[in-house]
């Protein structure tokens, strides 16, 4: 997919100390509100982040540091894939909100998706996080990030949801505090992300986006930057909890990862996004979208762009039957688009 604007994003888990971050390119979609999740007083918060704090840990690698989300009492916990990065061999070091620590094995890794789940060995009586339903988190809702910002483990900020279903394209070269680059180089599309003005910094990729019921609503994974720097500016983005739960499932059945797709190379068009290309034999050729097809919303979502529609795509799921609303030779026509399944 072709993006329609570029913002400059770091990927946060830190190199050891939490100095450095990931840097890419990224690009924004339309905002899209749902139902409102539960509004508690601001008393409240204190004790949905004590709540919360036991289900976040710190992951450690011998380059770099980030957070999890732990899924199980037995220890399957829940991360970025560019915080294991780092790792040699299949092992990292895992530290909980008590101090306990605990190596940890790699049990599966989602490199398009920025997503991993580790297994802590001999682990019992951990504190599983419970997850929402990230499909009701409405723009202007109070969260809070929970993580290891800048190696301070347990730390806790507070902020809203922004917007909602961002396309965000992360990647690059992870940096030394002297500046040399090192890590993997792989681009990574992530469609339907929130985004927050929760303050998120390097070390936080990995840890918990959470709403006032104390329940996960999204992984924290990239923040905006000015391009002189990694620390937290305002504008961070979390993958969506209902996307990373389903990932986790695939990865602790021992699968690999299946992504929703429609075949189609798309640019921006005006007022739309207009597909370029049409791969032969794919679901968009099945269902009969075209080159120079103008795609101007997808459902009751409205795409203004490329990245609109790399968002809305992601977001489905592989079998989902997407009504594509677009602009064909002067008229306006309804293609029902079911999504197709691609590991990578």
């Amino acid at each position: 997919m072709i993006g329609a604007a570029a913002v400059a994003l770091s990927l946060f888990s830190g190199v050891a100390g939490g100095l450095v971050a990931h840097r890419a390119d990224g690009g924004r979609t339309v905002t899209v509100t749902r139902n409102a999740a539960p509004v508690l007083e601001r008393t409240s918060i204190a004790s949905v982040a004590a709540r919360v704090q036991p289900s976040v840990v710190d992951i450690t690698t011998p380059v770099g540091e980030g957070s999890g989300v732990v899924l199980s009492d037995d220890g399957a916990i829940l991360t970025n894939n560019h915080v294991l990065e780092g790792a040699r061999g299949n092992t990292v070091d895992v530290t909980l909100n008590n101090g306990k620590s605990y190596k940890a094995t790699i049990v599966g890794t989602d490199p398009a998706g920025d997503l991993a789940v580790i297994k802590a060995q001999g682990a019992s009586g951990l504190t599983a996080a419970k997850f929402g339903n990230s499909d009701d988190v409405q723009v202007g809702d109070t969260v809070l990030a929970l993580g290891s910002p800048l190696g301070l483990q347990g730390s806790v900020t507070e902020g809203i949801v922004s917007a909602l279903h961002r396309t965000i394209d992360e990647g690059g070269q992870q940096q030394d505090p002297f500046g040399n680059t090192t890590g993997s180089t792989q681009q990574r599309s992530i469609g339907d992300a929130i985004q927050t003005d929760a303050a998120i910094n390097p070390g936080n990729s990995g840890g918990a986006l959470v709403n006032l019921a104390g329940e996960v609503i999204g992984i924290n994974t990239a923040i905006a930057t000015s391009g002189q720097g990694a620390g937290n500016i305002g504008v961070g983005f979390a993958i969506s909890s209902n996307q990373a739960k389903a990932t986790a499932d695939q990865l602790l059945k021992g699968g690999k990862v299946t992504h929703p797709y429609i075949g189609v190379q798309v640019s921006n068009g005006d007022g739309g996004a207009l597909i370029a290309d049409v791969i032969a034999g794919g679901p968009a050729e099945k269902a009969g979208l075209r080159k120079g097809d103008l795609v101007t919303k997808i459902g009751d979502r409205n795409i203004p762009d490329a990245n609109a529609l790399s968002g809305a795509v992601k977001s489905g799921k592989v079998g989902d039957q997407l009504q594509f609303t677009v602009v064909r030779n002067g008229s306006e026509q309804q293609v029902t688009v079911t999504l197709g399944g691609t590991t990578n």
